[in-house]
């Protein structure tokens, strides 16, 4: 390219006399400042066809009123059927992701491989190996990188046709073929490892969500029961609203065995995610309890061997449960439809109701975290507010 611009700066300094060309001696300098300006002038007409490009790919997805996936795909095949080299298709490939999760389809496989497919077929394939390691044509190359780092981040796992499009594209050395071989590797193997799966897609219902988060923490017993309330059950409940409450026998043995002049406490709300959607929970806690000093012993050690039978259990020691921790021994957990103090108010009722009455003689202190939602003003209600005396005034 330079090797042209120098011939064309040299030929533009020619001079015709007695028509007959004449050369003359050309200075360095002269030749690079032409170069330099048919240089910036190449550089402006680049700029102003990538700002155009820019405000059509855009235009082409901000206009549209009903979004869905077919629309989307629609504005794929338009793009596509504009000619034969697509110019500009990494524009077109960057701006498509963007707007996505405006069209809900970040986590359809379909719509994936249709925009890898915009891509021209053949011309990025390296034919050596030099190109192959130094990421030949790397703009286009990254692009479908970040497409399949997209696709890895939303859990959708490619399948063997999107193999074959990236193949056509960059051949098998390229650098998207063996991203595409690594997620093939690990992404089916991180699919099913969890041993608390969770429907696809995460259902939208709040309550279901609650009993699915809620299932999943208290499944380090497995004698825990996970029951649903409605608070017009209880008479002096101001909500009407569903509570989900998870407890085991196990906490109800030791909320029955706490002191009677120790408090409890209800705190929240706490967080946990169900994939995207999170879930507030509460939980009623109890301060930890002293425990005895005990020297761990060796199971292997046979030098002094105890006879259970003729021994005394009294100073035998007994492990702490699961729900004893050293923060705290958790009582109960639960989840409402509100996350409300007087929702929280009619739980702890519910559950002395049902089958924990030592909680009618037990101080419980509420330490929650406020804002719990959205924030609400009082101007609305300004006006209506009064101060003491005011209607005398």
């Amino acid at each position: 390219m330079y090797r042209k611009l120098y011939f064309s700066a040299a030929r533009s300094l020619k001079l015709k006399v007695n028509s007959t060309w004449t050369h003359i001696s050309i200075s360095r300098d002269a030749i690079l400042r032409a170069k330099s300006v048919r240089w910036s002038q190449c550089k402006l007409a680049s700029s102003a066809g990538n700002n155009d490009r820019s405000v059509v790919v855009r235009d082409l997805f901000e206009k549209v009123t009903d979004k869905n996936k077919q629309t989307y795909l629609d504005m794929v095949k338009i793009f596509e059927s504009r000619g034969i080299h697509r110019r500009g298709h990494v524009e077109f490939i960057y701006s498509a992701m963007k707007h996505m999760e405006e069209f809900g389809v970040e986590k359809e496989l379909q719509v994936y491989k249709a925009l890898i497919d915009v891509l021209p077929k053949g011309r990025f394939i390296p034919t050596n190996i030099f190109q192959a390691e130094f990421m030949h044509y790397p703009k286009q190359q990254q692009c479908v990188i970040d497409v399949l780092e997209k696709m890895e981040n939303n859990g959708v796992i490619p399948d063997l046709e999107m193999e074959d499009i990236l193949v056509n594209i960059f051949g098998r050395k390229g650098h998207p073929v063996r991203k595409y071989w690594r997620m093939m590797y690990w992404m089916p193997k991180f699919k099913n490892i969890s041993p608390w799966p969770l429907p696809r897609p995460v259902p939208q219902d709040s309550q279901l969500l609650a009993r699915l988060a809620l299932t999943r923490m208290s499944s380090v017993d497995l004698q825990t029961s996970v029951c649903t309330y409605q608070t017009s059950a209880h008479a002096d409940s101001l909500d009407d609203t569903w509570v989900v409450s998870a407890q085991s026998p196990l906490q109800r043995k030791l909320l029955d065995a706490h002191p009677h002049n120790v408090p409890v406490y209800v705190e929240g709300a706490f967080l946990v995610w169900l994939r995207e959607a999170p879930v507030n929970y509460f939980i009623l806690r109890a301060e930890a309890r002293p425990r005895p000093r005990h020297e761990p012993a060796d199971p292997d050690d046979v030098s002094s061997l105890r006879d259970p039978f003729s021994e005394e259990g009294a100073g035998e020691y007994v492990p702490p449960t699961v729900h004893e921790q050293d923060d705290g021994t958790i009582l109960a957990m639960c989840a409402t439809g509100t996350s409300s103090r007087d929702s929280l108010l009619s739980w702890v009722r519910l559950l002395e109701r049902d089958g924990n009455p030592a909680l009618g003689h037990l101080p419980v202190l509420f330490k929650l975290r406020s804002p719990l939602g959205e924030l609400a003003t009082l101007e609305e209600d300004q006006t209506r507010i009064q101060a003491p005396g005011s209607e005398g005034a």
